[in-house]
């Protein structure tokens, strides 16, 4: 089963530099020696003196690169993790350009000292062709790294990372739910008749379940019979002896292990079949930045836009996915999805509760349910039209004076740009 991604990303973050590491000792200790033995007459065009004070400044210069620069990202990180999601702020931290950058560093050092051990060895006044010149490849590579680095770094910004944390919503929509068909799958219920022949219960630390592998557990249910149902969820804590899944119209036991196999455990959520986890960490930015510390209700505003964008992704589809057939069409697997009504109520409630006071907030709210209303098909125009009423409802409880009232009672997709209803076409 392929890892999701932060199990992935934890061993890139230490195995990459590891990498550059092995095979810069690897390289350094035998290009040399093949160049002194095979290629004696090949010559670096610059003189040993020369060679020796580039490489001594490549070395002292890189070691100190790498310092000052980790040392003002990881500062950045952190002040970005205070100002939006520690949660999210990871996933940044573990960038593979990070990664790499700090192994092209460190490699560039590390081979720049074995360079200068083969400059003028012996008295010989020679300059390794190629390891010369494979430093200063080194060196450029670097800078090209660290301006890389740097650009990652802006993803820091309030709105790359609104956008960053949507675009992975995005991707796990379109990964886990089909486009909408005319009629949505028959769902079974039959299976609950079924007698629960074994249960699966998790021992161990608190474990995250971070991913399914689907096909495998059909496959598991297929070949002995039964109907597997799973009692936890994607994104769900696992705590001691709390159920993971269940074993429906079994003959006998299934190896825990294999059902086990089929479970990705993690220490924290990921985005993989969760894309309710990008609209959670998206609604934490609205409401830190709605909380009266920062008082920044323009934030929460374009938090809107991305939760909007992912609601009309999730309306349009077909979002009853969690029963799983084998080729003959026998039900083998359930799993239990969010439904239209619980995406609503993670992408509004809680900024509906922390922006209630903001004309700003309600009116950038009230634009997207309308534009919701709009855009998705009818049925899902009873839910949207129960949210409708619950920011109504906020409006009139927050604002005491009347205009202020109606003013927050207006559709704004700016919060405090146009009113909708205030728009006039240009005068001919």
């Amino acid at each position: 089963m392929r890892l999701p991604l932060s199990m992935r990303d934890k061993q890139r973050g230490w195995g990459i530099p590891a990498v550059y590491v092995a095979v810069t000792m690897t390289v350094g200790m035998a290009l040399p020696r093949l160049e002194a033995r095979y290629l004696e007459q090949a010559q670096a065009a610059i003189s040993a003196p020369a060679m020796m004070a580039i490489g001594s400044a490549i070395a002292s210069g890189m070691i100190a690169l790498t310092g000052i620069v980790f040392s003002l990202a990881f500062v950045m990180v952190q002040f970005s993790a205070t100002a939006y999601s520690p949660r999210l702020v990871l996933w940044v931290a573990r960038d593979k350009v990070l990664s790499h950058a700090l192994g092209m560093f460190t490699a560039t050092f590390l081979y720049a000292l074995i360079v200068l051990a083969w400059v003028d060895r012996h008295g010989s006044g020679r300059v390794p062709f190629f390891s010369g010149w494979l430093v200063v490849g080194m060196l450029l590579g670097s800078m090209a790294l660290f301006i890389a680095l740097i650009e990652r770094l802006s993803l820091l910004q309030v709105n790359r990372m609104l956008v960053f944390t949507a675009d992975q919503g995005r991707k796990a929509i379109e990964d886990l739910y089909p486009a909408e068909a005319a009629s949505a799958a028959a769902q079974d219920a039959a299976f609950e008749e079924l007698p629960v022949t074994q249960t699966l219960v998790f021992r161990g630390h608190p474990r995250v379940i971070q991913a399914l592998d689907v096909p495998r557990l059909v496959q598991l249910a297929q070949t002995s019979s039964t109907v597997i149902e799973m009692v936890a969820s994607v994104g769900d804590t696992t705590l001691e002896r709390t159920p993971l899944l269940r074993v429906r119209g079994g003959k006998a036991a299934l190896r825990e292990e294999a059902l086990l196999a089929c479970l990705a455990l993690g220490e924290e959520r990921t985005f993989e079949q969760d894309p309710k986890y990008a609209l959670r960490l998206v609604v934490d930015i609205a409401i830190k930045a709605l909380s009266p510390a920062v008082n920044d209700p323009t934030t929460a505003v374009q938090a809107l836009d991305q939760i909007e964008d992912l609601l009309i992704r999730l309306g349009h589809r077909q979002l009853d996915v969690g029963q799983h057939r084998d080729a003959q069409g026998a039900l083998r697997l359930v799993v239990y999805y969010p439904t239209w009504e619980d995406f609503l109520r993670l992408s509004l409630d809680e900024i509906r509760f922390c922006g209630g006071n903001s004309v700003q907030v309600m009116r950038r709210m009230k634009a997207l349910i309308k534009n919701l209303l709009e855009v998705l098909p009818a049925s899902r125009h009873a839910a949207l039209r129960g949210w409708e009423a619950r920011v109504q409802g906020t409006i009139e409880r927050s604002f005491s004076d009347a205009q202020e009232k109606q003013d927050a009672s207006r559709a704004d997709r700016q919060g405090l740009g146009m009113a909708e209803d205030e728009a006039q076409p240009p005068a001919s």
